[in-house]
């Protein structure tokens, strides 16, 4: 069981996750829209413009940097907002068990007067 602190404590962390996560994946949707208009929909190897992405089915050609650097924001952002995830499904599980066992406790109270 944990107590009010501990559970403050995996709410501040859930956010301290979800939002910056949250925000990620919405920058890196933005890069994507971003990348569909202003990208070459072919090869073009004087710029070094030959690594393929689809995006929403239209194929665009970046450079090796550009996939890189896009990959990093898309993966990064994924697993901070899943961890973020994870922390707030533990802080409403263990929120739930606080609020059934003080309830719990409340009963029995009523039963006992």
């Amino acid at each position: 069981m944990m107590d009010a602190r501990q559970l403050k404590f995996f709410r501040l962390m859930t956010l301290l996750f979800l939002i910056p996560g949250l925000a990620g994946l919405l920058i890196s949707a933005g890069i994507s829209t971003r990348y569909l208009y202003q990208l070459p929909r072919m090869p073009v190897p004087a710029e070094m413009r030959m690594t393929p992405r689809s995006i929403e089915g239209t194929v665009v050609y970046e450079t090796p940097e550009e996939h890189k650097r896009f990959c990093a924001i898309e993966h990064s952002s994924t697993v901070v907002f899943l961890v973020g995830l994870g922390l707030g499904l533990v802080y409403l599980r263990q929120w739930g068990v606080a609020y059934a066992i003080s309830a719990e406790a409340d009963d029995y109270l009523e039963d006992a007067s």
